[in-house]
């Protein structure tokens, strides 16, 4: 079963007065088929430490190992193929490209290794089909609403089944009844899978916080549990 494991994570950036510590000694163990809530105020660090668990940023020290490996250990075309099998991001804006078809957006991961394979075409619209677009499939971005461009976008982070669903401030730019629908749906399409996939989501929605099986506050640079 993959295992997430962060321990002592800090990120600092340099300024011109004094280094800006961020997170200072976060320590977090996953397991798969967990889900995770991370609350905290504004400025908190939160996409900080998504991003960082995602590979998308670096720790200044500490470690992060998924499956056993430390990503940042890999070459930098390693850690780009690692990040593109294990991990599937979901962000507030949905970042789907105009000029492509819902389908084609799904697709768009597949595309770092060349061309999309049938598997991968057949697996993009069944996702299309469970996310309830199955009948958009070949609709542009600007042609769906803001509920169903969120939709395409989880499908996409989900093309490669990836070990780790990140999910930053997932319905923070939807009503709340699209926020409740995709708050459902991402549980489902974790619940859908190999009841392997850990998933974290940052978010400000005390609803989708609620959902999750375990809530944990960023303050102060460091993770406690939520108290709220």
């Amino acid at each position: 079963m993959p295992k997430l494991i962060l321990d002592q994570v800090r990120k600092e950036y340099a300024t011109p007065a004094e280094s800006l510590v961020v997170l200072e000694s976060v320590s977090l163990e996953l397991n798969g088929g967990d889900n995770l809530a991370i609350v905290g105020p504004s400025g908190s660090g939160k996409s900080t430490l998504l991003h960082i668990v995602g590979t998308l940023d670096t720790p200044t020290s500490g470690t992060v190992t998924l499956h056993g490996i430390n990503p940042f250990q890999l070459n930098e075309k390693g850690l780009a193929r690692f990040r593109n099998q294990n991990v599937g991001f979901i962000f507030q804006d949905h970042h789907l490209l105009p000029q492509l078809t819902a389908l084609e957006n799904v697709l768009v991961p597949t595309l770092a290794k060349g061309h999309a394979t049938s598997h991968e075409v057949d697996r993009a619209k069944r996702l299309l089909d469970q996310v309830g677009l199955a009948n958009r499939a070949t609709h542009l971005p600007s042609a769906l609403s803001g509920g169903e461009r969120q939709r395409v976008a989880i499908a996409r982070a989900l093309i490669f089944e990836p070990t780790l669903l990140l999910a930053d401030e997932p319905t923070g730019n939807l009503d709340h009844v699209n926020a409740n629908a995709i708050s459902d749906l991402l549980l489902e399409m974790q619940a859908n899978g190999d009841g392997e996939t850990i998933m974290m989501v940052v978010t400000h929605s005390e609803d989708l916080a609620k959902r999750m099986s375990r809530c944990l506050e960023l303050s102060s640079g460091q993770l406690a549990e939520a108290t709220g």
